[in-house]
């Protein structure tokens, strides 16, 4: 099996990779061979069994995904994006990489032709959904997505479902919950505050809540996303029907409860290093997200987290990105 990672540099595709590479199978089959993409060069993977092709390109130029394309790789996953408070902010970027680039490459598996269908996991977004909600969205819920990067995320949404139906590709798109806590450096995402409340203190460090904490919001760790990613790429997608998009598992908690669940893992000294600075722009972008789900279809299709609640969520980070310790 040949399996190519779009946007393989950023944190999702990383762990991806390295639980790709370290069960070395892909449902029931052996991975023969891996391409890693992103704009710029993924690291490639040290003591790897197989080989490993990592390539830096920009996916929005046309033509870019004609040479990966090119060797009919068997699964695709599709993480390249540009993240939300980016593509709010820069309107023409945004929807160049997040929309162009995606029919760049579903036109390219098109083109290929002589029965080429690849499985095409594609990362969408809660953010799809708009105000006004429900007190949860189930997965009968509409589109009305208030944010360019939920525009473009629908969008794609769509044409992976047409071209699904036509039979030019197997596509699935998965909507991930905020991914929190996630590892490195804070990031353009709106919703980068929430891995920041958690990551920064933990690290001895101040970070910045600029919403109050009464924000509820819908969760899962960087372990659940793999997870589900790799559960997307073997499950038989027959048994979802014609509609190929769904809403992940996850977590609703306020901020409020984000930050009991600090202290009763680390401790109020821990706690005491966020500041409230209130900042109106993310507020009001926060104000047309969900804040709570029903995944019953993805729970019956075999979709599962790696967590039970926010403490859970915090160890889960501790454990795997600051070796079990933190400044306490």
């Amino acid at each position: 099996m040949h399996i190519l990672i779009l946007g393989a540099a950023g944190m999702v595709g990383r762990k991806l990779t390295e639980r790709l590479l370290r069960e070395g199978r892909l449902g029931n089959r052996d991975i023969g061979m891996m391409t890693l993409q992103d704009v710029v060069e993924p690291q490639k993977p040290a003591g790897a069994k197989i080989p490993v092709k990592v390539i830096g390109s920009d996916f929005a130029d046309a033509g870019a995904a004609v040479p990966l394309i090119a060797e009919r790789p068997d699964v695709i996953f599709h993480l390249a994006a540009i993240v939300s408070g980016e593509a709010e902010a820069e309107f023409d970027k945004g929807y160049r990489i997040n929309l162009d680039g995606t029919r760049y490459l579903i036109d390219a598996i098109r083109a290929v032709g002589g029965g080429y269908k690849p499985r095409l996991v594609f990362t969408s977004s809660i953010a799809v959904f708009g105000a006004p909600f429900p007190e949860k969205i189930g997965d009968e819920f509409f589109h009305t997505p208030l944010t360019s990067y939920g525009t473009q995320k629908s969008i794609c949404e769509l044409l992976i479902n047409d071209y699904t139906r036509k039979g030019l590709l197997d596509g699935i798109s998965i909507r991930l919950p905020t991914i929190c806590v996630r590892p490195g450096k804070p990031n353009k995402a709106a919703s980068g505050f929430f891995s920041n409340i958690i990551r920064e203190p933990l690290a001895g460090e101040e970070a910045i809540l600029p919403v109050s904490e009464d924000v509820r919001h819908w969760h899962a760790s960087p372990k659940s996303a793999v997870g589900f990613l790799v559960h997307a790429g073997t499950m038989d997608l027959d048994a979802m029907g014609p509609r190929r998009n769904l809403s992940m598992p996850g977590m609703s908690v306020t901020v409020g409860e984000q930050i009991a669940a600090l202290e009763r893992v680390a401790g109020k000294n821990v706690v005491a290093r966020i500041k409230r600075v209130p900042d109106p722009t993310i507020i009001g972008i926060v104000s047309g997200w969900p804040r709570d789900f029903v995944a019953d279809r993805a729970l019956k299709l075999g979709f599962t987290t790696a967590e039970k609640t926010f403490d859970d969520i915090i160890r889960i980070h501790i454990e795997d990105e600051l070796g079990g310790k933190f400044a306490a």
